[in-house]
């Protein structure tokens, strides 16, 4: 899962589809817009909700939105989901770096992230795809 179209964009799907997965994103999802509107919550917090019954054992990218970071690092406190994995690269001024740290601060699912306030869609993108490449490595596939 990803919090934003554009990160889901840039995993390629040739890498996803040998290896047998799949990536969503949620963030246009009707359901999740109302979600939103009706918590006043943010749109990407409101889509790790809508994607908690599909995160065991996932990987949720983060690259854009630190509310969506929070929102799942809260999830994983309250035992509601356990991804495998979790690549927090949210960008920018307001909470992209004290998100990041929390996810430091947590033990219950491995992560990737990058310290401070740079990351974006591309680079929770690139980290995927890389993963992806060492996966399909490891099946032979390259």
């Amino acid at each position: 899962m990803t919090d934003t179209e554009m990160a889901r964009a840039g995993i390629t799907r040739r890498r996803i589809d040998f290896l047998g997965a799949d990536v969503k994103c949620f963030i246009n999802e009707q359901a999740v817009a109302t979600k939103a509107v009706e918590e006043n919550a943010t749109r990407s917090s409101a889509a790790v909700d809508y994607a908690l019954p599909r995160l065991d054992g996932g990987i949720y990218a983060v690259g854009n939105a630190p509310t969506a970071l929070l929102a799942l690092l809260k999830r994983v406190r309250e035992r509601t989901c356990r991804p495998a994995l979790i690549v927090g690269m949210p960008v920018g001024f307001v909470n992209a770096a004290e998100s990041k740290e929390e996810l430091v601060k947590q033990s219950e699912v491995p992560f990737i992230t990058i310290e401070g306030r740079k990351g974006g869609s591309a680079l929770a993108a690139a980290v995927i795809n890389q993963l992806a490449e060492l996966a399909l490595a490891e099946k032979g596939g390259r």
